[in-house]
């Protein structure tokens, strides 16, 4: 496969020093490694090199249209490539590092490969709390771009495990940081003026980002077909299976994702907490995937808090597969 591994098998690496070292060899060599998050597992490439981050869209199947997140281990990093305004400053020193993203504007003369941001003026850009992520970016020296370590469309990662079923033979080596602690991807913002744009719900609540911030917070309505931001595909972190949403009794044919009293076949969480659902989603829906039946079903989960980011992903994960969101999957 490359200089470092001669195995068309993906290869999961410890998180020692040892593994560390050989992510970090293989990103510079300019291919794209699996590492562990708080969010979800990413697959993250050198954000400086167009070459490499290619490799990313390759292994992936990720259309080219749809922009990567650039991960950054300190702020001054962040500073080389975007402009910081006031607000977009207030919020990385309350939320970072964690599990937001600021879609900011791109520097002039930033080292940013062009198909990182998929043409656009703009970049988003986090700094992600787990400290192995954040020792490779350490190491490695500047920031990298990367996406849920997946085949793209289908369910997102939150262990190795789940990394190397998904592209297995097409990256070399995977770290196994352990299970992902949020298990959603980030929440994306923009911010504006006079207003923040909510581009993506996830771990970090609009409300508490309408506590941390000056300006009003409002939902972007995304086409699905031209994203601004990652996750605005109209189907996205979806599951082989054909899946049906808000459902107490389930078909004979169907595997039930829970919540709550509904017990189902698998539950995200018993006692009924979104915190805890979030953290279980995928890898209920990795669990039912592999279920003998052809359906899966979800219980209904409560729009509030935490619970509009599970919603926007399984309503992504259920939306129709036409040819062209097949296409782009």
């Amino acid at each position: 496969m490359n200089a470092f591994f001669s195995s068309n098998e993906t290869i999961i690496l410890p998180c020692d020093s040892k593994g560390i070292e050989k992510a970090v060899q293989l990103i510079r060599g300019g291919y794209p490694v699996g590492l562990p998050t708080e969010t979800v597992y990413g697959l993250a490439a050198d954000a400086f090199s167009g070459e490499a981050v290619a490799r990313i869209y390759q292994a992936k199947g990720r259309p080219s249209f749809n922009p990567l997140i650039v991960h950054i281990a300190h702020i001054e990093q962040a500073a080389e490539i975007v402009e910081f305004n006031d607000e977009a400053l207030s919020l990385a020193q309350k939320f970072w590092p964690g599990a937001l993203t600021m879609v900011l504007p791109l520097k002039k003369d930033a080292k940013i490969a062009s198909i990182v941001t998929a043409g656009l003026d703009t970049v988003a850009i986090r700094m992600p709390s787990h400290p192995v992520m954040r020792q490779v970016i350490k190491a490695f020296g500047h920031p990298l771009a990367a996406p849920s370590a997946n085949k793209s469309g289908s369910i997102s990662p939150t262990t190795a495990l789940h990394v190397k079923e998904s592209l297995n033979g097409k990256i070399a080596a995977v770290l196994d940081g352990g299970i992902a602690d949020k298990g959603l991807e980030s929440t994306i913002i923009y911010i504006g003026a006079d207003e923040i744009k909510l581009l993506r719900p996830g771990p970090i609540t609009s409300e508490e980002l309408a506590q941390s911030s000056h300006l009003p917070i409002t939902e972007y309505k995304a086409d699905g077909q031209n994203p601004v931001a990652p996750g605005q595909l109209v189907s996205h972190y979806a599951p082989s299976q054909p899946v049906r949403l808000n459902i107490s009794q389930k078909e004979a044919d169907e595997w039930l994702i829970g919540f709550g009293d509904i017990a189902g076949d698998d539950n995200l969480s018993p006692s009924g907490d979104l915190t805890e659902a979030a953290a279980h989603l995928f890898s209920a829906l990795h669990r039912g995937e592999k279920s003998a039946y052809p359906r899966i079903a979800i219980a209904p989960i409560p729009l509030e808090g935490i619970g509009k980011a599970i919603n926007d992903r399984l309503g992504r994960a259920a939306a129709p597969r036409d040819e062209q969101n097949t296409s782009q999957r």
